[in-house]
């Protein structure tokens, strides 16, 4: 059997992911305004790429994964039905679109992971709800990340939050350790099932709740990336990277409103 290990993070070390985490938030302030309906996904991926490029960091995501299928970029766009890991493309982003984006930045060796979803001019009210809700999905797991308990009450306090207003929560992918590299032990579900270590200061982990209109359930598309909705319903998806510490928790990346 092969044990997990969760790496924790000293003070310095966590000094140097919010310095990466802060890179981050700042690329997707100039990144937000840019998402509009008639834009090319495609175009945000480059636009993105030379953003991190000349801030000094390096795009996390791309070409990670097996070497048979790896990311191919830096900015994953999930339009809709799909939830995460959506390929840029020439697909052009058209009105009333909900536009999910995930990133990450390597800034020598330390790494961050956030998430956002825009939506694109207006939208039906019940798309701005669900969005809402998963914003807010978001900032209840934070609120249950605390030290000297345990991980799962992150799951629990998401999924009890959506679950009860009549939402789909993911199971089948979730929030992770991050810091080190993109992702790390521990597993941390947007439910309360799997292991349950005790939270303690240096853990360092990414929280991500991937909300649905309709079922809970995905699947994954042929090109080995995309998750869709199961019902093809839509999806909001919102992360940040956080630290826990003896006595309280802090948000490494910084508060975006699109």
């Amino acid at each position: 059997m092969i044990r997990k290990m969760i790496r924790l993070k000293n003070e310095k070390q966590i000094d140097g992911i919010r310095r990466s985490c802060r890179m981050l938030s700042a690329m997707y302030r100039d990144l937000v305004p840019l998402v509009k309906p008639g834009v090319e996904t495609l175009e945000l991926d480059k636009w993105t790429r030379n953003w991190i490029k000349k801030a000094g960091g390096k795009p996390a995501f791309l070409g990670y994964g097996p070497k048979s299928n790896p990311y191919p970029a830096a900015l994953c766009i999930s339009i809709n039905h799909e939830v995460i890991h959506g390929i840029p493309s020439r697909r052009r982003i058209a009105a009333g679109d909900l536009v999910s984006l995930d990133c990450g930045i390597d800034l020598e060796g330390f790494f961050s992971d956030q998430a956002i979803t825009v939506e694109a001019g207006r939208v039906a009210e019940p798309v701005h709800a669900l969005n809402m809700v998963t914003k807010e999905c978001l900032y209840k797991g934070i609120e249950a990340a605390k030290a000297g308990d345990r991980l799962l009450q992150i799951g629990r306090a998401v999924y009890g939050y959506a679950s009860l207003r009549g939402y789909g929560v993911v199971r089948q992918f979730c929030g992770h350790g991050v810091g080190f590299d993109l992702h790390e032990d521990p597993a941390v579900p947007n439910d309360p099932h799997g292991p349950n270590p005790k939270m303690t200061r240096g853990l360092v982990i990414a929280i991500e709740p991937m909300i649905n209109l309709g079922t809970g359930e995905v699947e994954l598309m042929k090109d080995g990336w995309t998750v869709v909705t199961a019902d093809h319903k839509l999806s909001a998806h919102w992360e940040h990277t956080i630290a826990v510490f003896s006595d309280y928790t802090e948000i490494l990346t910084e508060k975006i409103d699109p």
